[in-house]
């Protein structure tokens, strides 16, 4: 799978900041695929912005470059972006990719401006699948952010550990296209996705300077937070979500 990267300061390596992510389990991750040159996603980005202010959930926008050519590139996309949900939607078996659609912890999707289809999905996938199991700690400290998976305790022992870099609101102007003359905000964009490692049923503890991401396209002060998810399967074939953290950066 291939993602952009994103900057960030080499000098923040340096510092000392410390942050922990949740103090309690989350209980879903909820992924967006939206985009700009969509008529249909504002209403599901406004969505978005009011579930990432729910501390239980772990929120994702991750824009799609698919909508493109109907006359405008979108800003915060990712082609990657694209393939993951293929990826969804070929391990479901449904073909379904569309925008906007809110992958629910790894296994259903709904559309992304239904609030009550992403609550039932929550509770669908809670009762059925068994989401989050994992207790995953992640802090950010002198420079380095660290991941900490614990031991397996259920059928689940495997998967890969994924870090995402976060910006927490992004207001866009767009000039052509569908939304043509709309100013629009988006909120927790992915940036890039930064594969830590395999989990295999053990634990195990992931370790990253921040100065290793470190690219020319996003600054720091645009990154809020960083974002972290255990997941079955592999990038090609996503299964369902084992474990979630998050951590500020500021």
């Amino acid at each position: 799978m291939s993602y952009r990267h994103i900057a960030f300061a080499a000098a923040l390596a340096g510092t000392a900041l410390t942050t922990q992510a949740f103090a309690c389990e989350p209980r879903a991750v909820i992924e967006l695929f939206t985009s700009q040159g969509c008529s249909s996603c504002p209403p599901a980005d406004r969505l978005m912005g009011e579930l990432a202010r729910d501390p239980s959930l772990v929120t994702m926008s991750l824009a799609v470059d698919y909508w493109d050519y109907l006359g405008w590139k979108d800003t915060l996309a990712i082609h990657g972006h694209a393939n993951r949900e293929r990826a969804y939607a070929n391990a479901r078996g449904d073909g379904q990719v569309y925008t906007p659609q809110a992958v629910i912890n790894g296994v259903v999707h709904v559309l992304g401006s239904d609030k009550a289809a992403i609550e039932a999905a929550i509770a669908t996938t809670r009762s059925d699948t068994a989401p989050l199991t994992l207790p995953v700690v992640m802090t950010v400290e002198d420079g380095k952010v660290t991941v900490n998976v614990p031991a397996a305790t259920g059928e689940q022992r495997s998967g890969e550990v994924w870090l995402c870099p976060i910006t927490g609101k992004a207001e866009v102007t767009i000039r052509r296209g569908e939304n043509s003359g709309r100013t629009l905000n988006y909120y927790n964009v992915v940036r890039r996705w930064v594969k830590l490692g395999d989990w295999k049923g053990e634990a195990q503890t992931f370790t990253l300077p921040l100065a290793q991401l470190s690219e020319a396209e996003v600054s720091l002060s645009d990154i809020d937070h960083l974002a972290v998810i255990v997941q079955s399967g592999v990038a090609a074939k996503p299964g369902l979500m084992l474990g979630a953290a998050t951590a500020s950066l500021h």
